[in-house]
């Protein structure tokens, strides 16, 4: 279906009380759960958060073995499907553990550097409090639990028309300021409040399709698969500044635009072709709708809510993206991240990477610089590692400036640099690393900024 006749089929339709309630209630929850302020003793949380410390608290030391058995399981089952696909039967199993051979490697390494944690075998670099020990018994428990509650609840606020109402909303800035067509409105909100994994696989998706060019979508597959709530969260407890969710927050949302508007306008995005995956050129924007952006954004919200096939479909949809970031994400993370923790603690190569960071950091007035300059580069591996490394500095103004800016990096191999490289989205690794410096070149000063007025 042409997306003119979409649109005009869209605008026909009218919508009951019942097709309104699906669309409020869970959008409601949704932002109840992920954006609504709660006091829990004497601390400011969200409703996530608060749950995802319950079963912290639940599972308490029994977590590191759980943990070790889900990475266990992910790395033999990589393996299984790697010597034979055919077993991986359905499409959920082949996309979970049918991937590609070298993340098979870092699944068998997740595992390996997890028993040995657990255990304490081998070196102690490997497994002391400071390196595995950090991974396996602090940072993966908050994952897990985090994991759990976003993948059940996460699509309350992708899946019933949240998205399309702000896409619509916003439609008039895009095309201005970022260079974009107003339809990726919708893919630029949905990466910034859900998640950026899901913001590159629906940039894809719309590339494959037809509806972006080369530029647009390496623009937005770069650009605005920015970290989620979920994970913004995760980042605050280990650096223990849960209580400036708010100011944090506000400060990545603006850092975040200064870059998104900066960064398309120069090379390597600027110079993507805009051209479409079919080799076709760039055409005027489809014609837009004569209903006001609200009426539009409502008629798609209350389209997008109709499109759910129900309770027990939700369930199991969430059930998939708890087990994908159970299975998929913390083998990766344990991995990269003991592996940049035990070099970080043991060499002085992030010293060195970072050097070029601590006068830039002291003529910004950030304390303990030296300390600080090494997060800045650390984080093209893994986005937590910044605030693995950083949860040691004593200065809360250093430990919030590093929080912000690695979040607003982007650019992590362990997650957002590997879907891209594997997507058909079209971005090369050198691509990868020069953007990766560039956000990091222009959100700095703009973090530290917001940290020096709230400080």
């Amino acid at each position: 279906m042409s997306d003119s006749k979409e649109r005009q089929n869209i605008e026909m339709k009218r919508y009951s009380l019942q097709h309104y309630l699906a669309f409020i209630i869970p959008s409601l929850i949704g932002i109840f759960l992920f954006m609504t302020p709660l006091s829990m003793d004497g601390e400011i949380t969200i409703p996530v958060a608060f749950l995802a410390g319950i079963v912290q608290e639940f599972f308490g030391d029994t977590l590191p073995y759980i943990l070790t058995g889900l990475l266990f399981i992910s790395a033999v089952l990589a393996v299984v499907s790697l010597v034979n696909r055919d077993l991986m039967k359905g499409p959920f199993l082949t996309a979970l553990f049918a991937v590609h051979p070298g993340w098979v490697i870092i699944r068998v390494i997740g595992f390996v550097l997890a028993a040995m944690t657990l255990f304490k075998i081998g070196p102690e670099a490997i497994w002391s409090d400071y390196t595995g020990g950090l991974l396996l018994y602090d940072l993966l428990p908050i994952l897990f639990s985090v994991f759990l509650f976003a993948g059940f609840f996460l699509p309350l606020l992708m899946n019933f028309g949240l998205m399309e109402l702000f896409g619509s909303l916003l439609n008039k800035v895009m095309r201005p300021l970022f260079r974009l067509p107003g339809r990726s409105s919708i893919d630029c909100v949905a990466s910034w409040m859900g998640d950026g994994t899901v913001g590159v696989l629906l940039t894809n998706k719309q590339y494959e399709d037809g509806f972006y060019t080369k530029r647009e979508a390496a623009v937005i597959g770069t650009t605005f698969s920015v970290v989620s709530i979920t994970f913004s969260i995760v980042v605050l407890a280990q650096l223990e500044l849960q209580h400036l969710f708010f100011q944090y927050y506000l400060t990545i949302v603006i850092a975040g635009f200064v870059a998104a508007v900066i960064c398309p306008r120069i090379p390597p995005l600027s110079r993507k072709a805009d051209i479409y995956i079919n080799g076709s050129q760039q055409t005027a924007e489809m014609k837009k709708p004569t209903l006001s952006p609200f009426k539009w954004g409502m008629q798609q919200a209350l389209h997008r809510a109709t499109m759910n096939n129900g309770f027990t479909e939700t369930v199991k949809g969430g059930v998939k993206n708890v087990l994908d970031m159970w299975l998929a994400v913390i083998p990766i993370v344990m991995a990269l991240g003991t592996i940049a923790v035990v070099i970080a603690e043991n060499t002085p190569v992030f010293q060195i990477l970072g050097a070029p960071f601590v006068p830039l950091l002291q003529v910004m007035q950030v304390p303990e610089a030296a300390e600080a300059a090494q997060t800045m580069v650390i984080g093209f591996a893994d986005m937590f590692l910044p605030a693995i490394i950083g949860s040691g500095i004593e200065s809360e103004f250093t430990r919030f400036v590093i929080a912000a800016v690695s979040v607003t990096q982007l650019i992590y191999m362990s997650e957002i640099g590997g879907l891209l490289l594997g997507s058909k989205i079209p971005v090369k690794f050198l691509d990868l690393v020069l953007i990766f410096i560039q956000r990091t070149l222009i959100t700095l000063p703009v973090v530290v900024l917001m940290a020096h007025i709230l400080f």
